[in-house]
Parts: structure tokens; C-alpha cells; sequence
């Protein structure tokens, strides 16, 4: 959950992500926020070196929306 608050938290800075940030795996990959639209790309380099990408418009307030999620898990988890 740490990490993926840190993703938000970079997108919500203008960073670009990458999740998970590990070696040999899938990765998926968003561009930071551009006139309302985010670049996002699916990539399994390891196996079939195949990417898929794609531009998306999310609501406004998304990353918000994603940080109440994060504590809803939190919370859930925590018992």
C-alpha cells in the first residue's frame, strides 16, 4: 500500500510511475497528467515483449479519489 500511495503521490506531482518497479514482471506505467489526459502502458518485456499503450482522460479528482481507497484498504486490512 506504501508504494502505491508513492505512485499517487508522483503522479500527483507530475512524475511519471512505474509499478512495480522490480525486475522481470509486467509493468504498468502512467505518464503524468497532461492537459487532462494520462499516457498509460502495459508492458510484459520479459516474456512477450509486447506493450500496450493508451491515452486516458480520468475525472476529475481521480488521484484523490485513489488516496480514499488506499486508507479504505488500510483500514479493512488493519481489522
Amino acid at each position: 500500500m506504501d508504494k502505491w500511495e508513492g505512485a499517487l503521490d508522483s503522479l500527483a506531482g507530475n512524475r511519471f510511475i512505474s509499478w512495480p518497479d522490480c525486475g522481470r514482471t509486467v509493468q504498468l506505467r502512467i505518464k503524468p497528467p497532461s492537459s487532462r489526459a494520462i499516457g498509460v502502458s502495459i508492458s510484459d518485456d520479459p516474456s512477450s515483449q509486447v506493450t500496450v499503450s493508451l491515452p486516458m482522460s480520468p475525472p476529475v479528482g481521480w488521484i484523490e479519489e485513489h488516496r480514499a481507497r488506499v486508507v479504505k484498504t488500510r483500514q479493512v486490512l488493519s481489522g
